[in-house]
């Protein structure tokens, strides 16, 4: 997500002559590139994904402070809020990054399954050694995984800019967390084999509402960091539990 506020720069398109189409298609690039980067580690290297993954934040986050010089991107061009402009249905103004977004959840959805791509990656999750005597390519499959992951996480820094009118370089810090809270809410397993995307919604939705919920109610956001870490934690030992029960 980082890379993509990198890219958002309005002085990309002004100074090098660029559309800003063309800027949000190389962001979006430079994010799967990240992705791709996770995935070529972690199966070519044996590399552990938890340390790849960590590390590879912290280059990105490292990259985008030095590419901004720590300053928050204003003056977006129109293309890049796009996705922050509202409709309205009935009495409710509903964005377009909302429908993107349920859109992807719909495509996810269905090739997760009702696709062998799909039921292979539940495959891998469950148990990768049994994947590959299978004759599925691990390897592959996983960097495939990886990358779509980094492109997700692209267009999820190109809503955020949109939502919020500008590039800052010190967001979505937190954000890790609060997708792991609501993965495992959603009834997906942190140790492979089992969830589901619309679940992921749901756990992506109550996370929300209770971010919201605490805002409203004036506690202060280091606070809820801390109510959300002890709640993923209790998330993970509930998914454990079910596990050995299982």
């Amino acid at each position: 997500m980082m890379a993509i506020l990198a890219a958002c720069d309005p002085t990309i398109p002004v100074n090098a002559g660029l559309n800003p189409i063309l800027t949000i298609a190389l962001g979006l690039l430079v994010c799967a590139a990240f992705g791709a980067l996770n995935g070529t580690l972690i199966t070519r290297l044996r590399l552990p994904p938890f340390i790849v993954t960590l590390g590879t934040l912290n280059i990105a986050f490292a990259i985008t402070q030095i590419y901004s010089k720590s300053q928050t991107i204003s003056a977006l061009p129109e293309a890049l809020e796009y996705f922050g402009r509202t409709f309205r249905v009935g009495q409710t103004a509903v964005t377009y990054g909302t429908v993107l977004m349920l859109i992807m959840y719909l495509i996810a959805w269905f090739v997760l399954r009702d696709t062998a791509p799909g039921r292979h990656v539940y495959a891998l999750g469950n148990n990768a050694e049994a994947t590959r005597l299978m004759g599925i390519d691990t390897a592959r499959m996983l960097l495939i995984v990886y990358t779509l992951g980094g492109l997700v996480y692209g267009i999820a820094g190109l809503l955020l800019v949109a939502r919020t009118g500008v590039g800052d370089p010190q967001a979505g810090q937190t954000d890790n967390l609060d997708s792991i809270t609501a993965v495992v809410l959603g009834g997906t397993s942190l140790f492979g084999g089992r969830g589901n995307i619309l679940g992921t919604l749901l756990g992506a939705l109550i996370v929300g509402v209770f971010r919201n919920g605490l805002t409203l109610m004036g506690v202060a956001s280091v606070y809820q960091i801390l109510i959300t870490g002890i709640l993923v934690i209790l998330a993970v030992a509930t998914d454990q539990l079910s596990r050995r029960k299982g």
